[in-house]
């Protein structure tokens, strides 16, 4: 092979099919309030674990949307159910209940 002194890099786009949406999913059916989310980042922004450790539930959100699970779980685990988030979310997402359902979703699913 001929080196021209250049690479390709792999493709950044992201395609939604396939990724794996099934946490969305049953996310969902579990907390309805999760499809309001816009991703503002008032949750981050008041988040006591993300003062301390590099937890961001904004992030997390957009990627169980995306379909990309894989740090879900060391993610989730960072939470320290404060309850701030809740308190300060303009579109009244139940944060807590999303979370604690995350955790359930995790507990069932081994291969994340």
């Amino acid at each position: 092979m001929i080196d021209f002194g250049y690479g390709i890099n792999k493709d950044r786009q992201i395609d939604y099919d396939i990724n794996d949406r099934r946490m969305a999913r049953m996310l969902v059916e579990k907390e309805p309030s999760f499809n309001l989310c816009i991703s503002c980042g008032t949750c981050t922004a008041t988040c006591s674990a993300a003062r301390f450790t590099p937890f961001n539930l904004r992030e997390l959100i957009l990627l169980i949307k995306r379909g990309e699970i894989k740090t879900v779980r060391t993610e989730i685990e960072k939470c320290m159910m404060c309850g701030k988030c809740i308190l300060v979310c303009p579109r009244g997402i139940n944060t807590r209940n999303m979370i604690l359902n995350i955790h359930r979703i995790v507990e069932q699913m081994p291969e994340i």
